[in-house]
């Protein structure tokens, strides 16, 4: 008989995989006029998921199933903003989805399997699970890619994310696998254990944190490591755009701060020189990268780009406020992304992507309200106060600074510089351009509704900081 206590801290990822099968089996037996039932399942599925996570919240790090799973305040936090974001994503998508025949059960079906995965490296203490949680999401994602079978530019993008995602996820686990090697140990606990007792073979070692910090740079999308992002970002249909361009980057976070943070704790003079080169080189190439953009998708690829670069400073500073101040910014830019994109979502329709520069011209005219939103998102992306985009980079430049690396600081500062000028040009755009289009945007009350409610907490948490920021440190400062 098998007792559920060993599986309580996994009841959310349980109950995901159960109504993921189970919307498998109803979407095959329904027909295309309801497929409503799949994306209301979907989003009960995302209700009944946090009202476990929820009910169980930890306040102190549980291990189980064998030291394989991890359940702690910083996994459960995370595990609500994962909820959160796929919600939007699904609202956001909905109609755009169905005037391109995308609307189908597969596309919920995907995006469960890759929360799901995300879930697992949120949670994850080993590397087995780690790599099995990314795996799991990112092989939903190649699929999600391509959902547009007929769309040769799709394809292409899914394929170049299939090739270079496989290529990364062996730098991974050959780097885990020295790893391995040297500490004799896959659980995160026990390997840290080993490695602040010290070892005798550095070299090794070195290897291995090399290849794994590669790993990790291809997922986060930091250069050298970006060439996926703006090809991915551009080919796939906007909604999966959005989806990976959001929720990924929570796990990601996790996946780095639990090998990092965790596993390679006293390892940190190791990884900090070569986070540092993938930071400067991020902000650079991304915010550079940007300005000559005229496809606003592509544009927000190489700000994803700089947008990590800047969330690895707070990692690289290897301290519990660091990585408070690194999680508090992944979850700010999850906001604003879900924001950019839906945006391109919201002013979509029939035979139109909406996803040039151009398109968002006199933009004002035709809707003061969404003009509005998309400034204080610019802004926000901008690190402009009032907005949180400021908050979030301060943070994590203070965090850097108290190690000691304020030329860091000041290189982040001057190329942010530059990335405002990309974010302000489309403000411009939008309020002092002629329209090109002066077709009427019609969006659902649904869309609109989240749409509004997404541009004001950008404001809202720009204004009023602290509450997030202190559930981002105590999370962090109770699971280490």
């Amino acid at each position: 008989m098998i007792h559920i206590a060993p599986f309580a801290p996994a009841l959310p990822e349980i109950f995901v995989l159960v109504m993921v099968s189970l919307i498998l089996l109803i979407d095959a037996a329904v027909d295309d006029s309801k497929r409503t039932i799949a994306y209301i399942l979907s989003l009960a599925t995302l209700a009944g998921a946090a009202f476990l996570t929820v009910r169980d919240f930890s306040t102190m790090p549980v291990l189980s199933l064998g030291g394989l799973f991890i359940d702690d305040p910083l996994s459960d936090v995370l595990k609500l903003f994962l909820y959160l974001t796929v919600a939007v994503v699904l609202v956001y998508s909905r109609d755009y989805l169905r005037v391109r025949g995308l609307y189908k059960g597969e596309f919920f079906v995907l995006a469960l399997f890759a929360l799901l995965g995300m879930m697992v490296m949120v949670s994850a203490s080993h590397f087995l699970t780690l790599y099995l949680g990314l795996e799991l999401l990112s092989l939903s994602l190649y699929a999600m890619v391509a959902l547009q079978r007929e769309s040769s530019v799709a394809t292409e993008a899914a394929m170049k994310y299939f090739v270079l995602g496989a290529l990364a996820s062996g730098m991974l686990l050959y780097g885990m696998s020295m790893v391995y090697g040297v500490t004799g140990s896959l659980a995160l606990g026990d390997m840290a254990q080993v490695l602040a007792d010290g070892t005798d073979l550095r070299i090794p070692l070195v290897f291995g944190i090399v290849f794994i910090v590669a790993g990790l740079a291809f997922k986060l999308g930091a250069v050298p490591f970006h060439m996926w992002v703006p090809d991915v970002y551009h080919g796939a249909p906007t909604a999966m755009t959005l989806f990976i361009g959001s929720a990924p980057k929570i796990a990601a976070f996790a996946f780095v701060v639990r090998i990092l943070g965790q596993g390679l704790e006293s390892q940190v003079a190791e990884w900090r020189d070569m986070l540092v080169i993938l930071a400067v080189l991020s902000m650079a190439v991304g915010n550079i990268a940007a300005i000559a953009q005229t496809n606003l998708k592509r544009m927000l690829a190489y700000s994803t780009i700089s947008h990590m670069g800047f969330m690895l400073l707070g990692i690289l500073a290897g301290s519990q406020n660091g990585y408070g101040s690194a999680m508090f910014y992944v979850l700010v830019y999850t906001l604003m992304s879900l924001g950019g994109f839906g945006m391109i979502l919201l002013l979509s329709r029939a035979g139109f992507e909406s996803d040039k520069l151009d398109d968002f011209k006199g933009l004002n005219r035709r809707n003061p309200w969404l003009a509005f939103v998309m400034l204080l998102l610019m802004f926000s992306m901008a690190g402009i106060p009032p907005t949180v985009g400021f908050y979030a980079k301060l943070a994590v430049l203070q965090a850097v600074v108290e190690i000691g690396y304020v030329w860091l600081a000041v290189a982040a500062v001057l190329l942010s510089l530059i990335g405002a000028f990309y974010y302000l040009r489309i403000v411009k755009l939008m309020y002092f351009d002629t329209p090109h289009d002066t077709t009427p945007i019609v969006t659902h009350y649904d869309s609109q509704l989240v749409m509004s409610v997404n541009g004001l907490a950008v404001l809202g948490l720009g204004i009023l900081p602290q509450p997030l920021m202190a559930v981002c440190v105590h999370a962090i400062g109770s699971s280490f």
